[in-house]
């Protein structure tokens, strides 16, 4: 697993010990970022259930103003913290060790460009945590997208009050699902 463009460009992320965390493959990363870039050039970026930090690191070797990660796990947040040294990105990091859902009921956060959610397989999370954007949409600036990365086998239409789908791609086990938050 590495930092594919921008600054950071080929460090090598370490991994968080175990099998809690599904790391993001560097094919399908590569595509998520052909799809953001050059959008994310100065952005804010919400990185739930951020593992590794991969997602949120890539962000800001491009050239995001701001990313938030998230994480419950002591060992993730261990490895985002030695992954952002590592890359020399500390600078626009603001690492949180709270639960998602919890940190998605805070008041006051500056709204979110894009909002990744790529929670552990099969449990639902992602779902939850979707639906709870969507009740409180002004996590997301209008135009805004959150983007879900699930497996495919576990994806379902989900009822949204505000946020819409306006993509899905599929990269072998991986499904990338688009939700925008209309402009005003």
């Amino acid at each position: 697993m590495r930092v594919v463009a921008g600054l950071a460009k080929g460090r090598i992320l370490k991994a968080v010990p175990g099998v809690a965390t599904r790391p993001i493959t560097d094919r399908v990363k590569v595509a998520l970022f052909d799809i953001l870039a050059p959008e994310i050039s100065g952005d804010s970026v919400l990185d739930l259930f951020s593992g590794t930090g991969a997602v949120g690191i890539e962000a800001l070797s491009r050239g995001a103003a701001r990313v938030v990660f998230v994480d419950c796990e002591p060992a993730a947040i261990r490895v985002v913290h030695e992954n952002l040294k590592l890359t020399g990105l500390s600078a626009g990091a603001q690492v949180v060790r709270t639960d998602a859902f919890s940190f998605l009921e805070r008041r006051g956060v500056p709204a979110f460009d894009v909002i990744y959610i790529a929670p552990p397989q099969y449990r639902g999370m992602w779902r939850e945590a979707l639906q709870r954007v969507d009740r409180r949409a002004e996590w997301l600036v209008p135009d805004g997208q959150a983007i879900v990365q699930v497996d495919p086998r576990e994806f379902e239409e989900v009822d949204l009050s505000v946020l819409r789908e306006a993509d899905r791609r599929r990269y072998g086990s991986t499904l990338l699902v688009f939700y925008e938050r209309p402009g005003s």
